[in-house]
């Protein structure tokens, strides 16, 4: 068996679903598993939908609703433009569903209601792509990942339950495919389900994860991502234009670029497939005879400088008040208090009397200092930039601070991170 995932840039346009098609015709020529995520910019859209309903602004509900939905349906018309109604029957009904919801009152749990509304966009991208396989003759099975991947109730980024999901995996595919599995299957990324089966998401990006995931359980081939991009690349082109494509990458060294925010690989994805010794591919939709990238339990590695910059960052300094040290106990409190609103730490360093971050600028960091400001003093800096350098060399730093602020600074025999203003 062997997994796909195509993300929301590979699906955002009707030109985008039959590209699609095309690579499954193509290089699913094995059963083949395909993850797709919502289309692109959806989850933005249905986030800020799930926003309006939970602050009770109906009348905002209703015009993202309308727009998310006209959204998809045009795309399905330019797909199908004689017989759409016939193929999108499936989609319809999610379209009912997600309205149906939006008319209850919502509960008092934002991320649950995020999740149970953001989910949606999935469930419309695959049931599309189903509706056009179907039209064009393509045997397959849609898949709910909601019924297959199992987490506990932490809803915005649920933990899998791994000896559930794989008994759940392994079970269906037992049962309808006792002799092994004869057409493509079709599923969601980022979305799984509760024990009391409601919905609930892996974590933004996730849907890397969630061919992981599916990869795992079955102890798959391979996994191949389809991104925009020729393979896993040194640097983000739009950042450095001459980036190198990276051929063989060990697991560790793709760890560590998604750890530090290669925005290629989700952070979660390279663990359960080096678990079961899975290689990864990363390869083009625009271009998917490249030769792409590979990552797998390579022993040797022709290291490169990796640039990994991260924009939209806050530099928060917290500061004891009495002058007492930062040490095991002001640290564990603090560690508690970002893991509490879901704050990751991208970089740290600590003093005497001081702990300095950076952090992603997010919704909860107000809620995030408010509190700390109860035990300690914080200082902070908003909009900085956050650059991480893998196996850089001594004058990698160079170009990238000339008439800038250095905020902070630290290496180590590796990387070489700096926060800049």
């Amino acid at each position: 068996m062997k997994i796909f995932k195509f993300g929301g840039a590979s699906v955002k346009d009707a030109q985008g679903f039959r590209n699609v098609v095309d690579i499954i015709r193509r290089h699913a020529t094995t059963p083949t598993l395909v993850v797709v995520s919502a289309l692109g910019k959806t989850t933005n859209r249905l986030e800020e939908l799930a926003t309006a309903f939970f602050e009770g602004n109906a009348e905002k509900a209703g015009e993202l609703f309308a727009a998310v939905r006209e959204g998809h349906r045009a795309i399905l018309h330019e797909l199908m433009p004689d017989d759409h109604a016939e193929f999108s029957v499936e989609t319809e009904k999610l379209f009912g569903r997600l309205e149906h919801y939006l008319q209850q009152e919502p509960s008092d749990n934002f991320d649950f209601e995020y999740d149970q509304i953001v989910s949606f966009g999935e469930l419309f991208s695959t049931r599309m792509l189903s509706a056009y396989l179907e039209k064009l003759h393509v045997s397959h099975e849609w898949l709910d990942a909601r019924r297959l991947v199992r987490t506990d109730n932490h809803y915005r980024e649920g933990a899998v339950d791994w000896a559930k999901t794989e008994r759940k995996i392994q079970k269906h595919l037992q049962e309808h495919y006792p002799n092994g599995v004869d057409r493509l299957l079709l599923t969601q990324g980022f979305i799984a389900g509760t024990p009391e089966k409601f919905s609930i998401t892996l974590g933004r990006e996730g849907s890397d994860y969630s061919a992981a995931i599916f990869a795992h359980a079955l102890h798959a081939e391979s996994v191949t991502i389809w991104k925009d991009v020729e393979g896993l690349l040194n640097a983000d082109p739009k950042f450095i234009p001459d980036a190198v494509r990276l051929e063989r990458i060990p697991y560790r060294e793709a760890i560590e670029l998604a750890y530090y925010g290669a925005s290629v690989i989700h952070p979660k994805t390279i663990k359960p497939l080096q678990n079961k010794n899975i290689p990864l591919y990363v390869k083009s939709f625009l271009h998917p005879e490249g030769p792409g990238s590979v990552i797998h339990s390579f022993k040797e590695y022709q290291s490169v400088p990796c640039f990994i910059r991260k924009t939209n960052q806050v530099l928060l300094s917290i500061f004891s008040k009495d002058f007492s040290f930062i040490a095991e106990e002001n640290l564990s409190t603090i560690f508690a208090l970002f893991a509490l609103f879901n704050v990751k730490i991208n970089v740290m360093q600590n003093s005497a009397i001081s702990f300095s971050v950076c952090v992603d600028a997010k919704s909860t960091l107000p809620q995030l200092i408010e509190e700390l400001q109860t035990e300690f003093a914080v200082r902070y800096n908003e909009n900085v930039e956050l650059l991480s350098i893998r196996h850089y060399a001594e004058d990698s730093l160079a170009p990238f601070v000339k008439g800038r602020k250095v905020m902070m600074e630290q290496r180590s025999r590796s990387m070489l991170q700096v926060v800049l203003k």
